[in-house]
């Protein structure tokens, strides 16, 4: 089975970046995405790339705001996050798939992304 460990989150005010990564181990996958989850919301879809042809797909929410890329060589993939608004605070997960469009069935344990105004 997949193993994933993300890394990257931490306390950043509106209108700073910062850079996830999450590194996979243990199995195979056609794509990695990114969620997350705010307190007392459903999980959301964030971002996801292809293993296969780099395609990617993001939320309409970071669409212009969010960059998702891989390294194949260390099945990394990191979703670098600017103009950050506290609306996006959240706990995000990174997930494997089958594919760009999903399902994706594996998460990792998450990291906290915190956006003060």
């Amino acid at each position: 089975q997949v193993q994933l460990v993300e890394s990257g989150g931490g306390l950043v005010q509106a209108g700073g970046s910062l850079r996830l990564s999450c590194a996979a181990s243990g199995g195979t996958f056609g794509a990695m995405g990114w969620f997350r989850q705010a307190p007392g919301k459903e999980r959301e879809f964030v971002a996801a790339i292809s293993w296969i042809d780099s395609g990617t797909y993001y939320a309409t929410y970071v669409k212009g705001r969010f960059t998702i890329s891989r390294d194949n060589a260390q099945s990394t993939v990191n979703l670098q996050m600017t103009s950050l608004k506290p609306d996006d605070t959240a706990v995000y997960y990174c997930a494997t798939g089958l594919r760009l469009g999903g399902p994706f069935d594996r998460f990792g344990q998450g990291t906290q992304v915190t956006v003060s105004s």
